[in-house]
């Protein structure tokens, strides 16, 4: 996978080893605004910390876990601003989003998100009770996985993470099937970004729900990453660290098996150990 233009920025840095000093060039992970703005009605929906890089395939992402829009035929077009007003450049930190005519979504829910940190979307809320999953139904049975596929996950998601071995910054997220074989794998400074982005590609390329196949995130399993998740259709979640507790508790009201602490042949199971074949 060929790296995301601007995703990295040359940095000199000062390493101090064994009581010397010495200058060398080093990659830094780049974090740039990007603001989300619909064209009709015309109106900022959020701007968010993301390293740049499928920037689209975020706002389709981000729309749709949102509940925004619904399928991939919701939006007309995607496109960077174009300032016509005094340079006519292409503003890249702008992603414009047409949606089809007849829509008229909700958009009361996206307040929260106004301004959202690359650590966490959900930051500044007042009440849980604020949070929603309209529509949503608990996920089919299916898959089984075996522990020896689950065990399999975390290397195959350490080597596809091209942009955090020339940085160390990055979260990730990634895809696979139900077999375990890696689909495709996002990384952002944000690890909610870098989920809106693996869904939104999906959704571009009209993949979705996500049935029958396996998410796997650098870090832990937040509130958003769960709902991000379900809204999607993903039935089997993993992270490298632990979960929250409100994560715990929406697993198990959706249904989904939640893993945590996957590393070195082991692993926790907080929810849905019925997809787990031993």
């Amino acid at each position: 996978m060929s790296e995301p233009k601007g995703s990295k920025t040359q940095a000199r840095v000062w390493v101090v080893e064994n009581g010397k000093m010495r200058s060398r060039s080093d990659y830094i992970t780049t974090e740039e605004p990007l603001e989300i703005r619909l064209l009709s009605p015309r109106r900022t929906i959020a701007i968010t910390m993301r390293t740049p890089g499928a920037d689209f395939e975020l706002a389709a992402g981000f729309l749709y876990t949102e509940g925004v829009i619904s399928n991939r035929q919701d939006i007309q077009r995607l496109s960077y601003c174009v300032d016509t007003e005094i340079d006519g450049e292409q503003r890249f930190n702008i992603a414009n989003v047409e949606l089809r005519e007849d829509l008229h979504p909700n958009l009361q829910p996206l307040e929260r998100h106004f301004y959202t940190s690359s650590a966490c979307g959900v930051c500044g809320k007042a009440s849980l009770e604020n949070l929603r999953l309209p529509g949503v139904t608990p996920i089919p049975p299916e898959p089984q996985v075996t522990p020896e596929i689950l065990y399999s996950l975390p290397e195959q998601l350490k080597a596809a993470q091209g942009i955090f071995k020339a940085t160390g910054g990055l979260h990730a997220a990634a895809l696979f099937d139900a077999q375990g074989q890696l689909l495709t794998v996002r990384e952002d400074v944000g690890r909610h970004n870098a989920l809106d982005k693996l869904i939104g590609s999906a959704l571009l390329s009209d993949r979705l729900p996500l049935h029958n196949h396996i998410v796997m995130v650098s870090g832990r399993s937040s509130f958003e990453i769960l709902q991000k998740c379900i809204v999607a259709g993903i039935p089997i979640i993993c992270a490298v660290s632990a979960p929250s507790s409100l994560a715990v508790s929406v697993a198990k009201e959706f249904g989904i098996t939640l893993i945590g602490f996957l590393r070195e042949q082991k692993f926790n199971v907080y929810s849905g150990r019925e997809r787990i074949n031993i």
